[in-house]
């Protein structure tokens, strides 16, 4: 794919003030925002827009990002439906261990699984809204984005047309393998970086039709590797099981991820895993990634688009919710709240969006940091090596034994202060 050709003069034009490329949580957040500021806008999605309602993701969102939803209208059915957690449990050496964050902390996990949160913004946006999504188109091009006026062009699913739109700004919010983010690694690091941490582990994903076994996450601390347990839904479980990186999902057969889950959860006084069909299998190869900075000429980068964290912290989508509303106020302070005399092209507050990487980075920095060190203490029992075995137990000790850090440990995992 060309990514910077210049557009098609044929092609058929129009004209937005924003451009959202990916209707994630982080695209249908900035759209919603854009949308509610009355700033025109168009959100592009590859995919349909039943795959993007049931594609499954994360389900943990932190009460700050809940919170901040709720404050702009977008978390009814949220607040309605979803499960709230305070505690986790670690499993280690036969014994199980209940950490109390929400009491150390004042903040709570909300239980939704992603493509619900997706449903209810896409509705926001474009049912009660009448937002302009386009869904399924292809070959998503970007141009101009050092000008002053960028714009993308695509392919029309329906017509097989060529379709340009001239804007002041796109948002980059279609994931690690979209164009936006490719678009920041063809400029070359001279224009940006991409700090990258390998983890040198593989996680088996797996969802279960299964009442889940605890009222909280478990997370299972074993030679034989880590497992763990999270809810989804009261009919459906998450499980994860450490795996070499790049293995086979069909090497797992239901019978032996069974019995691992088994071996690596069971202990004394604790509930017996409820087992069910299988209805996901996949293998995460375990990275983390930054993009820095987040954006360049008219192109602002969010979600996984610009930093990817593996789900050992569940933090991918929270810190995809913290950019989304950051972008979205900033680009309504550049275009201008409504379209018609206050709103002048060109002439709006910019400082935001100037300093919206720098805004953005301290809090991605904080979660990276986190889910590293987070990584070394699930997976020091099961690295086969007797050091990080044994500095994973004393940070797991310290944490249960010491009021200090069981409060540093419970503001890290909330996301409380993540800014500073």
């Amino acid at each position: 794919m060309d990514l910077v050709s210049t557009p098609e003069s044929s092609a058929p034009r129009r004209r937005a003030r924003v451009v959202v490329v990916g209707a994630g949580p982080a695209g249908l957040t900035v759209a919603n925002i854009l949308r509610a500021a009355s700033v025109d806008c168009v959100v592009l999605e590859t995919e349909s827009r039943e795959f993007i309602e049931q594609r499954p993701r994360a389900g943990f969102i932190e009460e700050w990002a809940v919170r901040a939803l709720q404050q702009r209208g977008l978390a009814d059915r949220l607040l309605e439906g979803a499960q709230t957690q305070g505690e986790c449990e670690f499993r280690w050496a036969g014994e199980r261990h209940r950490f109390a964050y929400g009491e150390l902390s004042g903040h709570r996990h909300f239980v939704y699984p992603q493509p619900l949160l997706v449903t209810d913004l896409v509705r926001a946006y474009a049912d009660r809204a009448g937002g302009d999504i386009r869904f399924g188109v292809r070959d998503v091009e970007l141009h101009g984005i050092d000008t002053d006026r960028p714009s993308v062009s695509y392919t029309d699913p329906r017509t097989g047309e060529r379709i340009r739109i001239d804007c002041d700004a796109i948002a980059g919010c279609d994931g690690a393998r979209g164009v936006t983010r490719t678009y920041l690694g063809y400029l070359g690091t001279e224009r940006a970086t991409v700090a990258r941490h390998d983890y040198g582990i593989g996680w088996l994903a797996l969802l279960a039709e299964a009442p889940p076994s605890s009222d909280c996450v478990v997370f299972g601390l074993h030679p034989r590797g880590f497992a763990a347990h999270m809810a989804r839904s009261p009919q459906v479980t998450r499980y994860y099981l450490e795996c070499p990186p790049g293995d086979d999902p069909e090497n797992w057969s239901h019978e032996r991820v069974w019995a691992e889950l088994h071996a690596r959860l069971t202990v004394a006084g604790a509930p017996p895993l409820t087992e069910g069909r299988l209805i996901e299998k996949r293998v995460l190869d375990m990275h983390n990634y930054v993009v820095e900075p987040m954006s360049h000429g008219r192109l602002y980068l969010a979600g996984d688009a610009a930093h990817l964290a593996a789900p050992i912290a569940a933090k991918g989508m929270n810190l995809a919710l913290h950019d989304a509303l950051l972008l979205g106020d900033a680009l309504v302070a550049y275009c201008g709240e409504g379209e018609g005399e206050g709103a002048v092209e060109g002439e709006g507050d910019d400082s935001a969006l100037t300093g919206y990487s720098e805004a953005c980075l301290p809090r991605v920095w904080q979660y990276q940091e986190f889910s590293q060190w987070l990584s070394e203490l699930l997976h020091g029992p099961s690295s086969g090596d007797p050091f990080k075995a044994g500095t994973a137990a004393a940070r797991l000790r310290r944490i249960l034994g010491s009021p200090a850090a069981a409060a540093a440990f419970a503001e890290l995992y909330i996301g409380k202060g993540a800014d500073n």
